[in-house]
């Protein structure tokens, strides 16, 4: 009798927790089932290309864990399949990182490219370091185009700076540092905290390329860390409200920039370099290209682009107001200039892109698109390229058909050409990546 009461009581204790591994396992199925489904209509939708530095992930050595999923500040990009982690949403990947930092096992690893697309990327060391030594790259230009860690970049790239052989000393600046977007701002306050002997070189604008974002853009959602300022914790940030806080920042540290002096070539000169700008030059110890990858903009190279009417950016979504506008491309860039122009008034807006799908954009990109269309106010032309531009109309060629439309502007987003010719003169290496780090 002791023995079935002692049987009995064994079972009381046991049924709670083997129902709790029941439900456990019921739901981790069921969320497996529904990953698996959301991976099906991105790979139907053509959307499994990640736009910049995105997670691998080893499948042998994953654990399941679910680790790197909770880590992800975007809440949907990886998720567990068969117990095992997966890129799912691809395009949502912004490249935080968050993923492999969170991985108990390292089976994760940061890369660039994918087996399709490959994405050109100058060689550099952990401490951001060319093949040149001397010479360092931070930010944009090798890979990063997330605000928050560029500047992160910039920081490092600068700690390791200060701490090479012959800084602080000769007659020589310790350093320049081309380019005042968020690496090469972030390095300028860096280098006047440590007293080092610096200039900041900005052909343009402070903000480099965030300067021509379109207005009102959100360009940070997370916290980041400053040389002479400490934690910022700017969230849901616009271009106006970060320029205006860099704008103080300059202002109230001292830092110093040179800006509309744009830097022509870097040479090389025994233990330093010979910085040559549009303004005369400078001897410098080390150097930091802290610029975008836009390089020079890509070109659609048909007849017409000379016409005043194209441009290669949008920087004031209110001057086409009235206006029929085209713009081509099917980035992130190109989405939000169409969706801008598109919520002035009286515009009559179409978004003529060459693939069948926008897999490099991000989800919020292609739902204002979606919602733009549904309400008309947006014409999107998939599988289309511009063929000729007039001056009052342009002709595309949309699936394999002539297509004519009233025209009073073009704005070209198609990107950039990577500065290649330019970083090969100065001796850096730079690899094509195929999805490897």
């Amino acid at each position: 009798m002791q023995s079935l009461q002692e049987y009995g009581l064994l079972f009381l204790y046991l049924l709670p927790i083997a129902l709790v591994l029941l439900w456990r396992n019921w739901a981790r199925r069921r969320a497996s089932a529904r990953q698996l489904a959301q991976l099906e209509e991105n790979r139907k939708s053509g959307l499994l290309e990640p736009a910049s530095l995105h997670p691998n992930i080893d499948t042998e050595t994953c654990i399941g864990c679910g680790s790197c999923a909770a880590a992800c500040p975007e809440g949907d990009v990886i998720g567990l399949i068969n117990d095992r982690a997966v890129l799912i949403n691809a395009t949502h990947c912004i490249g935080h990182g968050a993923c492999a930092a969170a991985c108990p096992v390292q089976a994760i690893t940061l890369v660039f490219g994918s087996e399709k697309r490959g994405v050109d990327i100058p060689s550099v060391d952990k401490n951001f370091e060319t093949n040149v030594p001397g010479l360092f790259i931070a930010g944009e230009l090798g890979g990063m185009g997330l605000i928050r860690n560029a500047v992160e970049q910039g920081r490092q790239a600068l700690e390791a700076i200060r701490k090479k052989d012959g800084i602080g000393t000769g007659a020589d600046l310790d350093i320049v540092i081309v380019g005042a977007g968020p690496a090469g701002f972030s390095a300028t306050l860096a280098a006047h905290q440590h007293k080092l002997r610096y200039r900041t070189l900005e052909q343009e604008a402070l903000g480099g390329t965030v300067s021509h974002y379109p207005r009102g853009k959100i360009v940070m959602t997370q916290p980041v860390m400053l040389p002479l300022v400490g934690l910022v914790k700017l969230r849901e940030t616009s271009k106006e409200a970060l320029l205006d806080f860099w704008t103080n920042t300059m202002q109230s540290t001292g830092i110093t920039i040179n800006f509309q002096e744009r830097m022509e070539a870097v040479t090389r000169t025994g233990l330093g370099f010979v910085v040559k700008t549009t303004r005369g030059e400078y001897r410098t110890r080390t150097v930091l290209l802290a610029i975008g990858r836009r390089g020079t903009p890509r070109k659609l190279d048909v007849p017409g682009e000379e016409l005043s009417k194209v441009v290669y950016r949008l920087i004031d979504a209110e001057q086409y107001c009235g206006q029929h506008v085209l713009v081509v491309g099917g980035g992130d860039s190109a989405m939000e200039a169409a969706c801008s122009i598109a919520d002035e008034p009286d515009t009559h807006v179409a978004l003529s892109y060459r693939s069948d799908s926008f897999s490099r954009a991000k989800e919020k990109n292609r739902v204002r698109v979606e919602q733009a269309v549904s309400s008309g106010r947006l014409k999107v032309l998939l599988k289309s390229s511009v063929q000729e531009i007039h001056p009052q109309h342009v002709v595309l060629d949309h699936a394999g058909k002539r297509l004519e439309l009233a025209n009073d502007a073009i704005i070209v987003s198609a990107g950039g050409i990577l500065p290649t010719g330019l970083l090969k003169e100065m001796g850096v290496q730079v690899n094509t990546k195929f999805g490897t780090a």
